[in-house]
């Protein structure tokens, strides 16, 4: 089960290493190519055309990025704008004798919240035909103006890799909130997982593992 982290000195190493292998996994990703495509995307914050997939030239991790995924409250704001939700399915395509499990998720983000209001950035996984993780939740307190970064990690033995053979879409459901709280409501404040120049990504680390070889 993913568990939430929040980043700051030291601890932003989080952001530009793979996360350990657990006892059972491999040192190293596959050789072979990997490709993410995206099933299906739905939600508020990424209209289809609005999010896109990479996939790391090392195999250890792809990358979603966000063009207008972003919440806001406060000034003209409407009681929808404050809440925003993006659903992704994606079809994760691995070198045979392989399989998979996200071990760490890195969000990035800019928060623009008046002293009093309130920010929340949510996220759940699973795989098709899998029991979906408890969301894990940030939560932010302004007064805030800059970026924002947060990860959820998994525990060793609470990864859960997609079965071996099969093909079961990875699910990413992620939230986003601004709230006025007790600020004042005719100003602005805003969540985003996008920036004033250029996206924001949201990068997934694999952690591998051979599969059993059949006799």
């Amino acid at each position: 089960m993913l568990k939430p982290v929040m980043l700051g000195g030291a601890a932003a190493v989080l952001l530009v290493t793979a996360a350990a292998p657990p006892a059972g996994a491999d040192d190293l990703a596959p050789a072979g190519k990997i490709t993410v495509d995206v099933a299906t995307v739905n939600g508020s914050g990424c209209r289809p055309g609005s999010a896109a997939v990479a996939v790391a030239p090392d195999n250890t991790a792809f990358t979603v990025t966000y063009s207008e995924y972003l919440a806001r409250a406060g000034g003209d704001s409407t009681a929808t704008e404050g809440r925003k939700n993006c659903q992704l399915s994606l079809v994760v395509n691995v070198p045979q004798g392989y399989t998979y499990a996200v071990a760490q998720v890195d969000y990035r983000g800019f928060g623009s919240l008046q002293p009093g209001a309130v920010g929340t950035q949510k996220a759940s996984y699973y795989f098709q035909g899998m029991s979906q993780t408890a969301a894990r939740s940030h939560r932010f307190q302004g007064a805030l103006d800059d970026n924002w970064q947060v990860t959820d990690t998994a525990d060793i033995h609470a990864l859960v890799f997609a079965p071996c053979g099969e093909k079961r879409n990875f699910n990413i459901n992620t939230e986003l909130r601004a709230e006025v709280g007790t600020s004042d409501a005719t100003r602005t404040s805003y969540m985003a997982l996008d920036s004033t120049d250029g996206s924001i990504n949201s990068k997934y680390h694999f952690t591998w593992k051979k599969c059993a070889t059949r006799t």
